[in-house]
């Protein structure tokens, strides 16, 4: 098998990322641009969505499920009135309502959206029903359910009426939710029934827009030396998860895999963490108690 051409890079770039393009092909872009071997992202944003898209490089890719999990923000824009088959304004309309809710309606209905919630994913997603994706049984018109799942919800607010059509709402929550979904749900709940036209995720775990770069940053210094300083080390990604000190003996130890004593620690007995030795994260895993068990060894 060959061997994919590129160079051995670790770390982040986090995207703020425009409307248009999928995440997908963001990610080839800024691995063209930097010339990397390996790269990914950390939860997809749809085309039409905005902002922060963690892009890991390297070994970074190997602490991706620790932002896919983490708790999101997300801002978006309900419109009232309209459902549409894709739960969005791509989408066709299907069904429209005359009634409008008022704001205290709306304060009162987002209350059963928060906490652990069943949630119905759009068809119009890139969930699997029999191995084949929803998206793609929908626009060949297929007949078919989607599962509801769970989804824990930390908070949705109403955040801006600028008039009677519109709501714009911000929600935290975890992995796997549809801005979508809670769109079309709370316009079904009010009976309005709504869809979501804007939608821009503000900050995802650790990371959120405030370092963030643009494609255009990410094309004029593309190929170049410069283009490095765009990266974000890659221990960035861990800052929510807790840490182990570990000396250098330890340090070459779990560098071939093998638990290791820590010198100091801020993890529980069991808790997943990660290791650093001189401030630098050598692998992840769990704390054993006076001893750190790697998972993935980060060789960097």
């Amino acid at each position: 098998m060959a061997r994919r051409k590129g160079r051995d890079i670790s770390g982040w770039i986090i995207l703020d990322k425009p409307a248009g393009p999928t995440s997908t092909a963001c990610v080839n872009k800024l691995r063209w641009a930097l010339e990397a071997k390996k790269a990914g992202h950390a939860g997809t944003l749809d085309p039409a969505a905005t902002g922060l898209l963690a892009v890991a490089f390297g070994e970074a890719t190997k602490c991706v499920p620790y932002i896919t999990d983490a708790e999101k923000c997300y801002d978006f824009t309900v419109r009232l009135g309209a459902a549409t088959n894709t739960d969005d304004a791509e989408g066709e309309v299907v069904a429209t309502a005359e009634t409008r809710p008022s704001d205290d309606e709306i304060r009162a209905a987002l209350g059963h959206f928060t906490g652990d919630i069943m949630q119905v994913p759009p068809k119009f997603s890139a969930v699997k029903i029999d191995g084949e994706r929803a998206y793609a049984l929908a626009r060949d018109g297929e007949d078919f359910e989607v599962q509801a799942r769970p989804l824990w919800v930390e908070s949705l607010e109403l955040t801006a009426r600028p008039d009677a059509d519109t709501a714009e709402l911000r929600m935290v929550c975890g992995k796997g939710g549809y801005v979508r979904s809670i769109a079309r749900d709370l316009g079904e709940a009010l009976g309005c029934l709504g869809h979501v036209v804007t939608l821009r995720r503000s900050w995802s775990g650790p990371f959120d827009l405030e370092n963030a770069v643009t494609l255009e940053q990410v094309e004029e210094l593309a190929r170049t030396p410069e283009i490095d300083a765009l990266l974000v080390p890659l221990e960035a990604g861990l800052e929510e998860l807790a840490r182990v000190t570990v000396n250098e003996a330890s340090a070459n130890r779990i560098a071939h895999g093998n638990p290791a004593p820590v010198v100091a620690s801020d993890a529980e007995f069991g808790e997943e963490c990660w290791a650093a030795h001189q401030g630098r994260a050598v692998a992840l895993g769990r704390y054993m108690g006076g001893e750190f068990h790697p998972a993935r060894v980060l060789n960097r």
